[in-house]
Protein backbone atom coordinates (compact mmCIF):
# COMPACT_ATOMS: atom_id res chain seq x y z
CA UNK A 1 0.00 0.00 0.00
CA UNK A 2 2.84 2.36 0.27
CA UNK A 3 5.29 1.39 -2.68
CA UNK A 4 5.53 4.12 -4.93
CA UNK A 5 3.51 4.12 -8.03
CA UNK A 6 6.78 3.45 -10.31
CA UNK A 7 7.63 0.15 -8.34
CA UNK A 8 4.64 -1.85 -8.01
CA UNK A 9 5.37 -4.64 -10.75
CA UNK A 10 6.58 -7.89 -10.44
CA UNK A 11 9.54 -6.90 -12.85
CA UNK A 12 11.03 -3.41 -12.76
CA UNK A 13 11.87 -0.92 -15.12
CA UNK A 14 15.69 -0.51 -14.43
CA UNK A 15 15.53 3.45 -16.22
CA UNK A 16 13.35 4.19 -13.05
CA UNK A 17 16.14 3.27 -10.92
CA UNK A 18 19.31 5.43 -12.23
CA UNK A 19 21.64 4.69 -8.83
CA UNK A 20 22.25 1.20 -10.49
CA UNK A 21 23.63 2.11 -13.43
CA UNK A 22 27.20 2.20 -11.75
CA UNK A 23 27.20 -1.23 -11.07
CA UNK A 24 26.01 -2.35 -14.20
CA UNK A 25 28.92 -0.11 -15.75
CA UNK A 26 32.13 -2.12 -13.87
CA UNK A 27 30.56 -5.63 -14.38
CA UNK A 28 33.45 -6.75 -15.79
CA UNK A 29 35.82 -5.36 -12.51
CA UNK A 30 33.19 -7.01 -10.22
CA UNK A 31 33.23 -10.39 -12.43
CA UNK A 32 37.04 -10.59 -12.10
CA UNK A 33 36.51 -10.20 -8.37
CA UNK A 34 34.21 -13.03 -8.27
CA UNK A 35 35.77 -15.38 -10.44
CA UNK A 36 38.65 -14.70 -7.99
CA UNK A 37 36.68 -15.70 -5.40
CA UNK A 38 35.50 -18.89 -7.05
CA UNK A 39 38.82 -19.77 -7.85
CA UNK A 40 39.90 -19.91 -4.02
CA UNK A 41 36.88 -22.28 -3.62
CA UNK A 42 35.14 -19.35 -1.49
CA UNK A 43 31.59 -20.10 -2.07
CA UNK A 44 32.25 -23.99 -1.44
CA UNK A 45 34.21 -23.28 1.99
CA UNK A 46 31.14 -20.59 3.40
CA UNK A 47 28.47 -23.61 2.91
CA UNK A 48 30.51 -26.81 4.37
CA UNK A 49 29.10 -27.82 7.50
CA UNK A 50 29.93 -26.66 10.51
CA UNK A 51 31.43 -23.69 8.98
CA UNK A 52 30.65 -20.26 10.22
CA UNK A 53 28.96 -19.45 7.00
CA UNK A 54 26.28 -22.87 7.30
CA UNK A 55 24.49 -21.33 9.68
CA UNK A 56 22.32 -19.05 7.31
CA UNK A 57 18.91 -18.64 8.10
CA UNK A 58 17.58 -17.00 5.78
CA UNK A 59 19.58 -19.12 2.63
CA UNK A 60 20.22 -22.18 4.58
CA UNK A 61 17.63 -24.00 2.44
CA UNK A 62 19.04 -23.45 -1.02
CA UNK A 63 22.35 -25.45 0.34
CA UNK A 64 20.68 -28.35 -0.59
CA UNK A 65 20.03 -27.93 -4.05
CA UNK A 66 24.17 -26.44 -4.44
CA UNK A 67 23.79 -22.61 -4.31
CA UNK A 68 25.92 -21.42 -2.49
CA UNK A 69 27.26 -17.68 -1.80
CA UNK A 70 29.72 -15.08 -0.34
CA UNK A 71 28.59 -12.15 1.64
CA UNK A 72 29.78 -8.20 0.75
CA UNK A 73 27.79 -6.41 2.55
CA UNK A 74 24.54 -6.98 4.91
CA UNK A 75 22.13 -4.30 6.00
CA UNK A 76 24.22 -2.13 8.04
CA UNK A 77 27.76 -4.36 7.59
CA UNK A 78 30.23 -4.48 5.25
CA UNK A 79 31.84 -8.03 5.31
CA UNK A 80 36.11 -7.57 6.68
CA UNK A 81 35.94 -10.52 4.01
CA UNK A 82 35.02 -8.75 1.42
CA UNK A 83 36.77 -5.71 1.78
CA UNK A 84 40.25 -7.98 1.36
CA UNK A 85 38.94 -9.93 -1.44
CA UNK A 86 36.33 -7.73 -3.46
CA UNK A 87 37.96 -4.22 -2.51
CA UNK A 88 37.06 -3.02 -6.07
CA UNK A 89 33.28 -3.94 -5.88
CA UNK A 90 32.58 -2.97 -1.94
CA UNK A 91 33.82 0.85 -3.15
CA UNK A 92 31.22 0.51 -6.14
CA UNK A 93 28.21 -0.74 -3.93
CA UNK A 94 29.34 1.66 -1.09
CA UNK A 95 28.25 4.83 -3.46
CA UNK A 96 24.78 3.77 -3.29
CA UNK A 97 22.67 4.14 0.17
CA UNK A 98 19.95 2.26 -1.58
CA UNK A 99 21.49 -1.61 -1.49
CA UNK A 100 21.07 -2.65 1.81
CA UNK A 101 22.46 -5.80 1.22
CA UNK A 102 24.99 -7.46 -1.14
CA UNK A 103 26.74 -10.82 -2.23
CA UNK A 104 28.13 -12.84 -5.02
CA UNK A 105 25.74 -16.61 -5.87
CA UNK A 106 27.35 -19.42 -7.39
CA UNK A 107 24.52 -21.74 -9.06
CA UNK A 108 25.60 -25.18 -10.32
CA UNK A 109 25.16 -27.03 -13.29
CA UNK A 110 21.35 -28.82 -13.33
CA UNK A 111 20.38 -27.49 -10.51
CA UNK A 112 17.19 -25.14 -9.38
CA UNK A 113 15.84 -23.58 -6.87
CA UNK A 114 11.77 -24.47 -6.24
CA UNK A 115 9.16 -21.36 -5.53
CA UNK A 116 9.82 -19.17 -2.90
CA UNK A 117 8.83 -15.38 -2.10
CA UNK A 118 9.98 -13.03 0.79
CA UNK A 119 7.28 -12.42 3.32
CA UNK A 120 8.49 -8.71 4.03
CA UNK A 121 7.91 -6.23 1.12
CA UNK A 122 10.78 -3.70 2.15
CA UNK A 123 13.71 -4.73 -0.89
CA UNK A 124 13.50 -5.44 -4.38
CA UNK A 125 16.42 -7.71 -5.45
CA UNK A 126 18.99 -6.90 -8.25
CA UNK A 127 20.50 -9.75 -10.38
CA UNK A 128 23.74 -8.85 -12.53
CA UNK A 129 25.09 -11.57 -14.82
CA UNK A 130 28.88 -11.63 -14.57
CA UNK A 131 29.84 -15.58 -15.67
CA UNK A 132 26.66 -17.32 -16.87
CA UNK A 133 25.59 -19.84 -19.11
CA UNK A 134 24.55 -17.11 -21.43
CA UNK A 135 21.51 -19.70 -22.60
CA UNK A 136 17.72 -19.76 -22.24
CA UNK A 137 18.06 -23.04 -20.31
CA UNK A 138 18.99 -21.12 -17.09
CA UNK A 139 16.44 -18.85 -16.47
CA UNK A 140 14.53 -17.27 -13.18
CA UNK A 141 10.64 -17.09 -13.54
CA UNK A 142 9.66 -14.03 -11.41
CA UNK A 143 5.20 -14.03 -11.58
CA UNK A 144 4.79 -16.20 -14.72
CA UNK A 145 7.63 -13.85 -16.48
CA UNK A 146 10.71 -15.71 -17.37
CA UNK A 147 14.18 -14.37 -17.59
CA UNK A 148 17.53 -15.81 -19.17
CA UNK A 149 20.88 -14.47 -17.08
CA UNK A 150 23.46 -12.86 -19.89
CA UNK A 151 26.69 -11.50 -19.15
CA UNK A 152 26.58 -8.29 -18.29
CA UNK A 153 22.81 -7.84 -17.89
CA UNK A 154 20.58 -6.62 -15.19
CA UNK A 155 17.36 -7.61 -14.00
CA UNK A 156 15.59 -5.89 -10.98
CA UNK A 157 12.37 -8.00 -9.32
CA UNK A 158 10.18 -7.61 -6.66
CA UNK A 159 11.05 -10.82 -4.28
CA UNK A 160 7.63 -11.10 -2.57
CA UNK A 161 6.05 -12.40 -6.24
CA UNK A 162 6.51 -15.87 -6.38
CA UNK A 163 9.50 -17.06 -8.14
CA UNK A 164 11.76 -19.29 -8.79
CA UNK A 165 14.87 -20.82 -10.71
CA UNK A 166 16.33 -23.52 -13.26
CA UNK A 167 20.06 -23.96 -14.41
CA UNK A 168 19.40 -26.50 -17.16
CA UNK A 169 22.76 -26.37 -18.83
CA UNK A 170 26.40 -27.71 -17.95
CA UNK A 171 27.89 -24.70 -16.91
CA UNK A 172 27.81 -22.87 -13.31
CA UNK A 173 25.82 -19.26 -13.01
CA UNK A 174 27.67 -16.61 -11.44
CA UNK A 175 25.64 -13.14 -10.44
CA UNK A 176 25.65 -10.61 -7.91
CA UNK A 177 22.78 -10.08 -6.23
CA UNK A 178 22.09 -7.18 -4.11
CA UNK A 179 18.84 -6.31 -1.60
CA UNK A 180 16.91 -2.62 -3.13
CA UNK A 181 15.55 -0.52 -0.94
CA UNK A 182 11.89 -0.33 -1.76
CA UNK A 183 10.66 3.02 -2.53
CA UNK A 184 7.92 3.52 -0.46
CA UNK A 185 5.66 6.62 1.46
CA UNK A 186 6.69 7.51 5.00
CA UNK A 187 4.34 4.74 6.78
CA UNK A 188 6.58 2.19 4.30
CA UNK A 189 9.92 3.82 5.86
CA UNK A 190 8.63 3.48 9.24
CA UNK A 191 8.25 -0.05 8.56
CA UNK A 192 10.89 -1.14 6.63
CA UNK A 193 13.68 0.91 9.29
CA UNK A 194 11.87 -1.61 12.32
CA UNK A 195 12.81 -4.24 9.24
CA UNK A 196 16.06 -3.30 9.08
CA UNK A 197 16.78 -3.65 12.58
CA UNK A 198 15.92 -6.88 12.46
CA UNK A 199 17.91 -7.72 9.28
CA UNK A 200 20.78 -7.27 11.65
CA UNK A 201 20.18 -10.08 14.11
CA UNK A 202 20.89 -12.43 10.89
CA UNK A 203 24.31 -11.12 9.89
CA UNK A 204 26.25 -14.18 8.20
CA UNK A 205 29.97 -14.26 8.40
CA UNK A 206 32.04 -15.61 5.61
CA UNK A 207 34.57 -16.06 7.87
CA UNK A 208 36.15 -16.13 11.30
CA UNK A 209 37.08 -12.15 10.90
CA UNK A 210 33.21 -11.38 10.13
CA UNK A 211 30.78 -10.04 12.72
CA UNK A 212 27.77 -12.84 13.27
CA UNK A 213 24.13 -12.03 14.25
CA UNK A 214 22.25 -13.46 17.08
CA UNK A 215 20.32 -15.37 14.76
CA UNK A 216 23.69 -17.01 13.31
CA UNK A 217 25.03 -17.77 16.33
CA UNK A 218 21.59 -19.54 18.28
CA UNK A 219 20.78 -21.15 14.72
CA UNK A 220 24.22 -23.10 15.12
CA UNK A 221 23.33 -23.89 19.25
CA UNK A 222 20.40 -25.36 17.79
CA UNK A 223 21.09 -27.46 14.47
CA UNK A 224 22.41 -30.13 16.51
CA UNK A 225 18.79 -30.22 18.64
CA UNK A 226 16.66 -29.93 15.01
CA UNK A 227 18.81 -32.63 13.65
CA UNK A 228 17.93 -34.55 16.68
CA UNK A 229 14.06 -33.95 15.80
CA UNK A 230 14.12 -35.17 12.38
CA UNK A 231 15.36 -38.59 13.69
CA UNK A 232 12.44 -38.04 16.69
CA UNK A 233 10.11 -37.57 13.75
CA UNK A 234 10.63 -40.83 12.43
CA UNK A 235 10.04 -42.82 15.78
CA UNK A 236 7.55 -40.71 17.89
CA UNK A 237 5.59 -38.49 15.79
CA UNK A 238 3.23 -37.39 18.52
CA UNK A 239 5.95 -36.03 20.59
CA UNK A 240 7.58 -33.97 17.59
CA UNK A 241 4.85 -32.07 17.16
CA UNK A 242 4.59 -31.11 20.70
CA UNK A 243 8.38 -30.10 20.41
CA UNK A 244 7.72 -28.57 17.70
CA UNK A 245 4.87 -26.42 18.97
CA UNK A 246 6.93 -25.80 21.85
CA UNK A 247 10.11 -24.64 20.18
CA UNK A 248 7.97 -22.01 16.88
CA UNK A 249 6.11 -20.56 19.89
CA UNK A 250 9.41 -19.59 21.90
CA UNK A 251 11.13 -18.33 18.50
CA UNK A 252 7.97 -16.25 18.09
CA UNK A 253 7.96 -15.30 21.67
CA UNK A 254 11.83 -14.19 21.15
CA UNK A 255 10.49 -12.04 17.69
CA UNK A 256 7.80 -9.93 19.40
CA UNK A 257 10.21 -9.24 22.04
CA UNK A 258 12.69 -7.85 20.18
CA UNK A 259 10.48 -5.80 17.81
CA UNK A 260 9.34 -4.33 21.06
CA UNK A 261 12.33 -3.00 22.15
CA UNK A 262 12.95 -1.73 18.52
CA UNK A 263 10.22 0.11 18.61
CA UNK A 264 10.29 1.17 22.58
CA UNK A 265 13.34 2.45 23.19
CA UNK A 266 13.13 5.04 20.35
CA UNK A 267 9.65 6.10 21.51
CA UNK A 268 11.31 6.92 24.95
CA UNK A 269 13.77 8.38 23.52
CA UNK A 270 11.26 11.18 21.73
CA UNK A 271 8.58 10.90 24.42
Amino acid sequence: MSTKKRARKAILDLEDFPELQVVQQNWETIRDEALALKSEQAFESTKEKGSLGYYDVGFRTFFKYGWSKFYLKWYGYTHHSARRHCPKTVALISQIPQVKGAMFTLLPPGSKLTPHSDPFACSFRYHLGLETPNDDNCWINVDEQTYAWRDGEALLFDETYVHHVANNTDKHRLILMLDVARPMGPLGRMFNFVYCQLMRFTLVPNDSTDKRGMANAVFAKVTPFLNRSKQLKQTNIRLYKVLKLIFNSLLIAILLAVIALIIFIPYRLLF
